[in-house]
Formats: structure tokens, sequence, C-alpha cells
């Protein structure tokens, strides 16, 4: 576009939030599925498979589309904004017309596809904008991506009371649409960066094979998967605690803001650290802690509140600042040339903590009825992710530009 400012906010920042800010609310799953289980007449298990799928296509497409993104972030871009809309769209579609299958293919796939290409596009153009606050920058970007809960909430259940369910699909499917491609429009890489034609300093068929990246995978794959165990019970576990659907809904905006808190602080805070491993260290550390004091007062049976919202909003900062800190740990250890590829390729661990964790969490809960038995098993995988970060992921010697 023409006549703007060419500056790291303009070009970089906004056009960022703009599109995490409308993929984000793929979050708002908890809130929608309710209804779209009463609509349908269908069970919990069945509809919770859409959000399951939308996460795996998210990952996928990401790790996928690599080297659409490092050639053409426009065309990513573009993409992105076509396929959520038309995604978001789709389900209220099929929503009305009470087909499961096609809410899995819309919500799911094409939506997931958005989410997968929406998500990687800005990330890199952020670092080289901001390169010398890569942490601050990509922080900034993914914080809107948990933001966006906080300001959906409301009004998704604003319109669902205003208009139904599935005339909400088809509002926010238009609003979204027109926030990604104003994002689309503005998203430029800085003047003088020229793209690798060469080959990368990092073989992509090598990168499976690397110790670091093998270990930065699996951490990042177990912290995705416990925060969606426990985040996709969030609405039950209070519930169940006999918190009213007032205080539910004030509770869901407060762990949206510890989650984008937290994709921004821990990874502003990596910009000063000399090892930015040391933010998930940091991250495993309080989820254990915080889930042991939950356990030993067996918090969720006696219904003390205040210690579940504050083990979820613990778990929603390290959840989000898992994901803020990943392309800067990356970036360090192999550098820039190749990131969209690289970053893309670690994102596939977030397709299949898809699969797992709210699934983890509901396998549980149907089994045992109990969510305390969820905390059991996210502990001990939480210390299985600390282990790794302390063996695999060693401190660069050398930190690549």
């Amino acid at each position: 576009m023409k006549g703007l400012p060419n500056n790291k906010w303009v070009r970089a920042a906004i056009p960022a939030l703009l599109l995490h800010c409308s993929i984000g609310t793929v979050y708002c799953w908890s809130l929608l599925k309710g209804d779209i289980v009463e609509y349908l007449g269908r069970s919990k298990g069945e509809v919770e498979w859409a959000f399951s799928i939308a996460i795996f296509f998210l990952g996928m497409s990401a790790a996928f589309a690599g080297r659409i993104v490092e050639k053409d972030i426009h065309k990513s871009s573009l993409i992105a904004a076509i396929c959520f809309a038309a995604g978001f769209a789709g389900t209220g579609l099929c929503v009305h017309f009470k087909s499961l299958i096609g809410i899995y293919l819309c919500y799911g796939v094409i939506m997931g596809i958005g989410l997968g290409l929406g998500y990687l596009s800005p990330v890199k153009t952020l670092m080289l904008w901001f390169s010398e606050q890569k942490g601050l920058a990509t922080g900034l970007a993914v914080a809107g991506f948990g933001l966006a809960k906080v300001i959906a909430s409301p009004i998704m259940t604003a319109l669902i009371g205003a208009v139904g369910i599935v005339n909400m699909f088809y509002v926010l499917a238009a609003a979204y649409f027109v926030m990604m491609f104003l994002g689309h429009l503005l998203l430029k890489k800085p003047d003088g960066w020229v793209e690798d034609q060469g080959e990368s300093a990092t073989k992509v068929s090598d990168i499976f094979r690397n110790p670091t990246f093998i270990g930065t995978w699996l951490m990042f794959y177990i912290n995705i998967t416990c925060g969606l165990a426990l985040i996709s019970q969030e609405k039950d576990i209070l519930t169940t605690m006999g918190v009213s659907a007032v205080t539910i809904s004030v509770v869901s905006s407060l762990t949206a803001i510890f989650n984008a808190g937290g994709r921004l602080g821990f990874s502003a805070a990596a910009d000063k650290l000399k090892d930015r491993n040391t933010i998930y260290k940091l991250i495993f550390i309080l989820s254990i802690a915080f889930s042991v004091i939950m356990i030993l007062t067996n918090g969720i049976n006696n219904k003390i509140v205040f210690l579940a919202i504050t083990l979820l909003c613990i778990i929603n900062a390290g959840y989000g600042g898992g994901f803020s800190n990943l392309p800067t740990l990356l970036s360090d250890r192999f550098g820039m040339k190749s990131i969209s590829q690289i970053h893309g390729l670690a994102l596939s661990a977030w397709a299949f903590a898809g699969l797992s964790g709210n699934q983890l969490s509901s396998f549980i809960v149907s089994k045992t009825r109990s969510f305390t038995n969820v905390l059991y098993v996210t502990t001990v995988l939480y210390a299985v992710a600390l282990i790794i970060s302390f063996v695999l992921v060693k401190p660069a010697k050398n930190p690549v530009d």
C-alpha cells in the first residue's frame, strides 16, 4: 500500500496483530461447543473433534507451507485470510444443516489451513524489523493470538444471544476477513532484505536428526498437550466447582489475558537472557509447582476456586509463552535464512498436540470422572519436558544471526 509509513509498526506489528487477533479466536471453541452440541443433538466427544482437527491442520499446514511463506508472505497471508474466513462461515452453514462432517471439513480442515498460514506469515517479518528485540516482536504478535479470546468471547456470547449461533459465524467471518485482508496488504519485509535463493544454511532434511531440534520439538509438543488438556476443560472444571456462568465468562477473559501476557512477557524477558531455553525451564517449573499444590490440597474436590483459577492462569501464561519463545529460540540455534521453514516444521508438534491434548483430558474425565486425575498426568508430562530442556536443548555456543 503506497503512501503509508514504511516502519516496523505499520509494516510488521500492526498487520501481525490483525492476522493473529483474527485466527486466535479458535481458542473460543470452549464457549461455542456447548451451543453446537445442543443445536446438532450430538455428543460432546463427537463435536470436540472439530477443534482437534483444526489444530492438527494448523500445525501441518504451517509445517508444509514454510517454503511458501519464505518466498512470498503476501501470497501466504492472502490464502490465510480466504481459508480462515471461508472455513468460519462454512462452519455456520454446516451447523445450520446439522452436518457434523461439514463442521469437521470447514472448522477443522479449511479454517485449520488458514490458521497455519496466518500464524506463520508475519513471524519472520517481525524478527527482521525488530532484529534487536526479536522476543518482544514475536511476543507482540503471538500475544494477539491469545488476546483474541479476550476480545472475541463477549462479542460471540452477545451475538449468539442476539442472532443465534449460525448467524454469529456469518457476521464474524466477514469481520475477520476484512481484518486479515488489511493485514495482508500492510505486511512487508524491510527494504534491503533479500531472501537467499541458494541452498539454505540448514538443510530441512537434516532438521529432524538434529538433537536440539528434536528436544525443542518434544518439549514444545508436551507444553501444548498439557496446556490444551487443561484449557479445553476450563469451563467444565469451574462448572463442576459450582461457579456461575457470569463468573466463568470473567475467568475466561482473565485466563486469556494471562495467555496473551505470557506470550509477550516470557518472550520479551528472553531478550535479556543468554539462553532463551531458560524460559521453557521456568514455564515447566511453574506449571509443576502449581499443579502439585492443587493436587496436594485436592483443590477441585474441595471447591477451592481461587487455587483452580490461579492454576489455569499459570497454565495459560506458560502455554502462550511457549509459542512466542519458539521462533526466537530456533533463530538463535539455526539462523534467520530458513527460519520460516524450520519454525513451520516445529509447529508440526502443535498439530499432533491438537489431537492428543483435549482428547487426553476428555478420555481421563470420562473414565474416572475426576479432573484431579488430569493433573496427575499433566504434572508427569511437564516433568518429562523439564528433563528434556536440560538434556537435549543445549545452550548455543555461538548464537546464529
